[in-house]
């Protein structure tokens, strides 16, 4: 996943080169961001925050997680929906 922290505009939809974008209004400061994107990712898949593992790039924008008990089909949904103005959006 690929998070913007400090967005205007929370939520979870769409892809930043092949990650799935996840906007948070929580500044990137002592984890809080992250924290952040791992509720909005356990909401936006139906699952309990516990389910939602973070196995790298806590420091990071692009990390990577595992979702556990996750539709397959929701992640594809997930990715075809969202601003895509997030794309070319480097800041």
């Amino acid at each position: 996943m690929w998070v913007r922290p400090g967005s205007p505009r929370p939520g979870v939809g769409g892809e930043r080169d092949g990650a799935l974008v996840v906007r948070v209004s929580a500044r990137p400061a002592d984890g809080q961001a992250t924290e952040a994107a791992l509720v909005a990712v356990a909401a936006a898949f139906g699952v309990r925050r516990r389910a939602v593992t973070l196995i790298a790039g806590a420091s990071s924008r692009t990390k990577v997680i595992e979702v556990e008990g996750a539709d397959p089909a929701a992640l594809g949904r997930l990715l075809r929906q969202g601003d895509r103005g997030d794309r070319g959006d480097r800041a």
